[in-house]
C-alpha cells in the first residue's frame, strides 16, 4: 500500500503548476462552449459563417502558441511570459463581456484571447518539464495528470458557462470565462515561491526592460492584426501557414545541427509530432461530425433522463477524468520496474488503435438503431470512452515526449510547435467533415441521414486503422533511436 501511494506522489510546484492550467482551461471552455451560438444569436451570423469564423479563431488560438514558446525560452522567461498571457486573456474575456453587439470589439476580444492564450499555452507545461530530472519515473504521470487539469477546467465550465448563459446573458457568462483567469492569477502570486528554483534562462536574471517594451509592443500589434485576419479569413490561413512552414524549418535545422543521440530523438519527436496531426484531425471530428451525428441519430437522453445531445461532448472530460489517475499510476508503477514501461512511440501507437476503435464501433451501433434511424446513446458513451484513451496516450502525453525527447533549451518553442499540430489538424478536419455534412433539403429524416453518418465513421476508423498499425510496426525503429547512445567521436563533436 505504501508504495502505491509513492508512486502517485508529485513534486510540490506540479500542483501549483496543475491549478494554474486548471483555470485558464476553465477559462477558454467556458467561451468555447458558448461562442458559435454567439456568433449565430447575437451577431446575426448564419452557421456556415459561425463555423467558419470560430474554427478561424482556434486556428490562431494554437498557432500562436510557438511564439510565446520562444518568448517564454529565450526572451522573458516562462514565468513572466505565462503571467503576461493570464492578463492579455483576462482582457479579452472582459471585451467580450462589453461587446454586445458590437462586432469590431469581438474582434478585438478574440484577438485578444487568441495572443493571450499564445504567450501563456506553451510555459506551464514547459515549467512543469523543467521541475523534473532526466529519467524520473514520474514524468509520464505527471504528464497525464496534468492533462487532467485541462478536463477537469473544460467539464465544468463546459456545463455552468452554458446555463449562466441562459439564465443571465451572454456578458456574466464572458465574465465567468474572466473570472477562471483571475484565479489562475491569484494562485500563482500566493504560491509562486513554489517554482523560485525553476524556469527558463531569462527567469533567473533581471528583467530586461528594452525586451519587455519590445515584447508589450508586439503584443498591441499582434492583437489588431489578429482582429484584421478575422475578418479577411484567407489571409489569416496563409499566416497561419507561414508561421508553421517557420516552426518546421526551425525544428529541422536544430536537428541537422545536432549530433548523434540527440539528433535521433529529435527525429523520433518530429515523427511522432506528424502522427499527432492524423491524430488530431480525427479527434477534431467530436465537435463536428460527431456532434452532428448525435443531434440527428442519437437518443437525446441517458438514464433516462433528457439531455442536450450538444453534451454528449462532455462525455470526453468526464472519461478523461475518470482515467488519468488509472493511466498515471500504471505509468508509475511500470516505471518503477526497470524496461518494464511501455515507450513513447508504442503508446502513441495504442492510442491511435483506440481512436480506431471509436470510429468503427458506431457503423455497428447503426446496425442496432430502432425504426425510426435512432440509435441508443450508449453507444456515445462507449465512442467517447475509446476516443478519451487515444487521446489520453497521444495527446496527454505529447507534453511529456517533448520534455523527454528535445533538448531543454527548446522545450518551450517544442511545445508551441506541439501545440501548432493542432492548429494544423483544425484546418484539415474541417475539410474531412465536410464529408459527413448533409443537405438539409434533400436528407431530411434521421433513417436518411444514418448511412451518411455511418459510412463516413466506418472510413474514417479503417484509416485510423491503418495509422495505427504502421504505427505499431515502425515502433521498435523508433525505439531503437530513441535508445541510440553516442559514439566517442560524436560526444567530442557535440562539445565543440
Amino acid at each position: 500500500m505504501t508504495q502505491s501511494l509513492n508512486v502517485m506522489k508529485q513534486l510540490r510546484p506540479f500542483y501549483l503548476i496543475f491549478f494554474i492550467e486548471l483555470w485558464e482551461r476553465f477559462g477558454y471552455y467556458g467561451l468555447q462552449a458558448i461562442l458559435a451560438l454567439y456568433f449565430v444569436k447575437e451577431l446575426g451570423m448564419d452557421d456556415a459563417q459561425s463555423f467558419v469564423t470560430f474554427g478561424a479563431f482556434s486556428a490562431m488560438v494554437y498557432g500562436l502558441v510557438a511564439i510565446g514558446g520562444f518568448i517564454g525560452d529565450k526572451v522573458l522567461g516562462t514565468k513572466r511570459t505565462m503571467t503576461l498571457g493570464a492578463i492579455v486573456l483576462a482582457l479579452g474575456y472582459v471585451l467580450m463581456a462589453a461587446a454586445g453587439h458590437n462586432i469590431t470589439i469581438v474582434y478585438l476580444a478574440l484577438a485578444s484571447i487568441a495572443v493571450g492564450n499564445g504567450l501563456f499555452k506553451a510555459n506551464p507545461s514547459s515549467l512543469l518539464g523543467k521541475c523534473y530530472e532526466e529519467g524520473d519515473a514520474r514524468l509520464d504521470g505527471a504528464f497525464t495528470m496534468y492533462y487532467m487539469s485541462v478536463n477537469i477546467g473544460s467539464f465544468i465550465s463546459m456545463i455552468l458557462v452554458p446555463i449562466i448563459s441562459d439564465h443571465y446573458g451572454w456578458s456574466l457568462s464572458f465574465m465567468t470565462s474572466a473570472v477562471g483567469l483571475f484565479m489562475a492569477l491569484a494562485i500563482y502570486a500566493l504560491m509562486r515561491n513554489w517554482v523560485a528554483g525553476y524556469g527558463s534562462e531569462p527567469d533567473f536574471k533581471p528583467v530586461n526592460k528594452s525586451a519587455l517594451s519590445i515584447v508589450l509592443a508586439g503584443v498591441v500589434v499582434a492583437i489588431f492584426v489578429a482582429a484584421f485576419l478575422l475578418k479577411h479569413l484567407m489571409a489569416a490561413k496563409a499566416l497561419l501557414a507561414i508561421v508553421g512552414a517557420g516552426v518546421i524549418a526551425v525544428l529541422l535545422k536544430e536537428i541537422f545541427a545536432a549530433r548523434g543521440a540527440e539528433r535521433s530523438k529529435m527525429t523520433v519527436a518530429l515523427i511522432l509530432m506528424v502522427e499527432a496531426i492524423v491524430f488530431f484531425v480525427m479527434y477534431m471530428q467530436m465537435p463536428t461530425s460527431l456532434n452532428f451525428f448525435a443531434i440527428k441519430n442519437v437518443e437525446h437522453s441517458i438514464l433516462g433522463i433528457a439531455v442536450n445531445p450538444v453534451t454528449f461532448q462532455s462525455l470526453n472530460p468526464f472519461w478523461i477524468m475518470l482515467a488519468s489517475p488509472v493511466l498515471a499510476y500504471i505509468y508509475n508503477a511500470a516505471g518503477q520496474k526497470k524496461g518494464s514501461g511501455m515507450t513513447m512511440p508504442v503508446k502513441f501507437a495504442l492510442g491511435m488503435l483506440f481512436t480506431a476503435a471509436s470510429f468503427l464501433i458506431l457503423p455497428v451501433a447503426a446496425k442496432f438503431a430502432n425504426d425510426a434511424g435512432i440509435v441508443s446513446s450508449y453507444w456515445m458513451v462507449i465512442t467517447y470512452f475509446f476516443q478519451s484513451i487515444g487521446e489520453l496516450l497521444i495527446s496527454g502525453l505529447g507534453l511529456a515526449m517533448i520534455a523527454q525527447l528535445l533538448p531543454s533549451r527548446l522545450h518551450g518553442f517544442a511545445m508551441g510547435a506541439w501545440f501548432l499540430t493542432t492548429s494544423a489538424a483544425s484546418v484539415i478536419a474541417g475539410y474531412v467533415a465536410g464529408f459527413a455534412s448533409v443537405n438539409a433539403g434533400d436528407v431530411a429524416t434521421p433513417l436518411q441521414t444514418l448511412p451518411v453518418y455511418s459510412h463516413f465513421f466506418e472510413t474514417m476508423g479503417l484509416i485510423s486503422l491503418a495509422v495505427g498499425l504502421l504505427m505499431v510496426v515502425t515502433a521498435p525503429v523508433l525505439n531503437r533511436m530513441i535508445n541510440a547512445r553516442d559514439t566517442d567521436e560524436d560526444a567530442a563533436l557535440a562539445t565543440v
